[in-house]
């Protein structure tokens, strides 16, 4: 028997979403929805597994977890690297790393659904009207108006290009970008600084590591107009969010519209639950039916590959 475990499964979709039927009678399937973090409570959940297929930054797997898995023999990622996963671990313990294709990136259109409905007020008119008012509070125009854009990525770039169709202004930052690379999309290149002191909205669109993490502090958000909105769809440690809490309960901002979280899923009694004046969603950015079904139907070309002896997407080291 082969046993498959899939992790994190939190939009109980992962069955839905490949035909795992199609793998021999001897394998079984098992979909979990939520979400360990105790590493014993974790261990002696996955320990009768074989092959286990794990969404990207949702359960790390670093060398004291997988020592605790003498039956693993697979483990399969979404996308294309996953730094939450020790591979040279995995390869003292003689555990194939495979992945899937990386997906599309829709994150450029949740941006502009958090952009959107804070400057539009949508939640709390969507609340109000249900409750039987008409009108309770005053939405923005977006004409005019000025766009920070933190890194000009692949994103980045997509939510520039959006926000100039708006009529908005668009200005950007990052360490290393240029005045060549900003006008190349009709944005303008300013100093962090001015960058906050000057947007209405700015949205986060780097990469973290260890040079972006806390990379928005409260520095940066004291510089921001108070009728400035931030919005973070990259990863939650790129930005302060104690500072952030702060900023949007005290005034010193408008609101926010969040994505990402340094915790995640967000934990009860979270201060950005209650957040007023701001939208958060649950880390949906990329997680569309589309890349649901590459993701999974990924994993079981990986699976069936790896069954056949002829593995596939082999991620290494070097790779990652």
């Amino acid at each position: 028997m082969t046993r498959i475990a899939l992790l994190d499964d939190y939009q109980n979709i992962a069955l839905k979403s490949a035909n795992w039927d199609s793998l021999p009678a001897e394998c079984s399937v098992n979909a979990f929805q939520d979400h360990l973090t105790d590493m014993a409570a974790l261990a002696d959940r996955l320990q009768p597994y074989d092959v286990l297929v794990i969404m990207r930054e949702r359960t790390p797997f670093p060398r004291a977890l997988l020592e605790t898995l003498p039956n693993l023999k697979l483990l399969i990622t979404t996308s294309g690297r996953n730094k939450s996963i020790d591979l040279a671990a995995c390869a003292d313990h003689d555990v194939l790393v495979c992945h899937t294709e990386l997906g599309h990136t829709p994150t450029a259109e949740l941006t502009w659904g958090l952009i959107l409905s804070l400057a539009k007020r949508i939640p709390a008119e969507d609340r109000g009207t249900r409750e039987g008012h008409w009108g309770v509070e005053v939405a923005d125009g977006l004409a005019g108006k000025v766009l920070g854009v933190i890194g000009l990525g692949k994103l980045g770039t997509k939510v520039a290009q959006i926000g100039k169709m708006f009529d908005m202004e668009i200005i950007a930052w990052s360490p290393n970008l240029t005045d060549e690379r900003a006008q190349e999309i009709g944005a303008q290149r300013v100093e962090k600084d001015e960058l906050f002191a000057r947007s209405d909205y700015v949205s986060v669109h780097v990469v973290l590591s260890d040079r972006s993490r806390g990379l928005v502090g409260e520095e940066d958000l004291a510089r921001m107009k108070p009728t400035a909105f931030l919005v973070n769809t990259a990863r939650g440690p790129i930005v302060d969010e104690a500072a952030l809490v702060r900023a949007v309960q005290s005034g010193v901002i408008a609101g926010a519209g969040v994505d990402v979280f340094g915790t995640e899923p967000l934990p009860q009694g979270d201060p950005l639950r209650t957040l007023p004046n701001s939208v958060i969603t649950p880390h949906i950015g990329g997680f569309t039916r589309e890349n649901y079904d590459l993701w999974y139907g990924g994993a079981l070309e990986d699976i069936t590959a790896w069954l056949d002896g002829n593995p596939i997407r082999i991620l290494t080291p070097d790779k990652n």
